[in-house]
């Protein structure tokens, strides 16, 4: 059973994704959670102090969950298991990605550098394992390829073609497809990652 913050923050992040961090104020995220608004400030100081724990929750929750999957065998199941942790965050968090999308310069500065530098973090991450997986690919092609591939994971919000299984892979299966395409020149094949 989430807690109270967790509703809070659940509920504020379906409001922003819906109308924006700026279109949406305490009495709509109140309402949304069956309390009032003034008495969310016992939960959290500010409505800026709510976004800034969303999007740190967030970053704190891919880099922990990157890092978890480093520890497959083969370099090939490394990057597999990115790649599926990737699909299934963007499937299963919606409105997160929707938010974190939009509303990074709502952060406060504080907030912001905090958040940057846990992204950092989880984009190194991927350039380890495309690198690992194809190791003539350069740093500079494997950040690009990372921030590409997560441009295709996360525009998932904005489409509902599929169910859900079929949407996570026809996901994985385009992000192998495209990193395979990233190491294009190398003998490692990338479409066994699977």
């Amino acid at each position: 059973m989430p807690t109270r913050r967790e509703q809070i923050l659940a509920a504020a992040a379906e409001l922003f994704a819906r109308h924006g961090f700026h279109g949406v104020g305490i009495d709509d995220i109140g309402a949304a959670v069956g309390i009032s608004g003034p008495a969310l400030y016992r939960h959290f100081r500010s409505k800026d102090a709510m976004l800034g724990e969303m999007l740190t929750s967030i970053s704190e929750n891919l880099l922990a969950g990157g890092e978890q999957r480093r520890d497959a065998s083969e370099p090939g199941a490394v990057l597999a298991e990115l790649i599926r942790f990737q699909v299934d965050f963007a499937l299963d968090n919606p409105a997160l990605i929707t938010v974190q999308e939009r509303n990074l310069g709502n952060l406060t500065e504080p907030d912001r550098r905090r958040v940057r530098a846990l992204q950092r973090r989880y984009v190194e991450v991927w350039v380890q394992a495309i690198r690992d997986t194809a190791p003539a690919v350069d740093e500079p092609t494997a950040r690009a390829a990372a921030h590409a591939v997560f441009g295709l994971i996360n525009s998932t919000p904005h489409s509902r073609h599929l169910g859900r299984g079929g949407m996570a892979t026809m996901l994985r299966e385009m992000a192998l497809g495209a990193l395979a395409r990233t190491g294009a020149d190398e003998s490692a094949d990338l479409s066994t990652a699977s």
